[in-house]
């Protein structure tokens, strides 16, 4: 892994308006890198997102793009995707290519052939034509992966991708994120409240809470006291089968 800087957050202050939320941020999105960023809910992970992504501008401190023509693939939480209008999966991939197309301008036949490689992608080619609103939630989950990959990221940003899934498909979700970080290469920044699963599949964790954020390597950052003075109550972490398993309430 290269440590390339994408992004780097010097002494950043975030919140809104007269409201500080986080203080004083260090972090750094290298090329190559797999960030969890987890924490309680409430402190700050979705503010820190924004940041990231562009769409807040920090009260202090500076955010650095050191890298020209850096290009996000953000994948929402489902629940945020407007359902209203009977969209195709083929329609929900092709507005990946809409920053490529160009405004009022009509998609190439090159567009079109990224939806099916896309969908081709995360396996769900024989949904093009079905309607999104139809689809099962790991479905629906694919097809706003394929969407963000479909704009040819540099890197592949994603929230809460597996909330409100059952095991099976939060596997499937992370074993194919996984997939897209080591055989494409693609750098990741994943946020998730799910500090289990996170902690099987990233680099690094960047934990928010108390308004800080801690970064460092899982095997650093995952301890039951680190844990149990974020969250406020007794946690233990075991190791099972090369799997953290995080428990709460003293549990052992």
């Amino acid at each position: 892994m290269t440590t390339h800087p994408f992004i780097e957050f010097d002494h950043v202050t975030l919140g809104y308006g007269r409201r500080t939320v986080l203080r004083d941020v260090e972090l750094s999105v290298a090329a190559g890198d797999f960030l969890g960023i987890v924490g309680p809910n409430g402190a700050g992970k979705t503010t820190l997102l924004k940041a990231l992504l562009g769409t807040l501008t920090p009260i202090r401190g500076t955010i650095r793009i050191p890298e020209r023509g850096l290009v996000f693939g953000y994948v929402p939480q489902r629940q945020a995707v407007d359902e209203t209008f009977p969209l195709t999966v083929r329609e929900m991939i092709l507005m990946g290519r809409f920053a490529r197309i160009g405004l009022f301008r009509r998609p190439r036949r090159e567009d079109h052939a990224f939806v099916v490689e896309a969908a081709e992608h995360v396996a769900i080619a024989d949904l093009l034509d079905r309607r999104y609103r139809t689809l099962s939630g790991g479905q629906k989950q694919r097809t706003l992966i394929a969407r963000a990959l479909a704009a040819q990221p540099t890197i592949l940003v994603l929230d809460e991708p597996t909330n409100g899934m059952d095991l099976p498909a939060e596997n499937a979700i992370m074993e194919l994120v996984r997939r897209l970080h080591v055989a494409d290469r693609l750098t990741v920044v994943m946020v998730s409240h799910l500090l289990n699963v996170v902690a099987s599949y990233v680099a690094r964790l960047a934990i928010v809470g108390g308004g800080r954020l801690e970064v460092g390597p899982v095997a650093t950052m995952l301890t039951g006291e680190r844990l149990t003075a974020l969250y406020g109550t007794p946690v233990r972490v075991h190791h099972v089968d090369g799997a953290a398993v995080v428990l709460a309430g003293g549990a052992r």
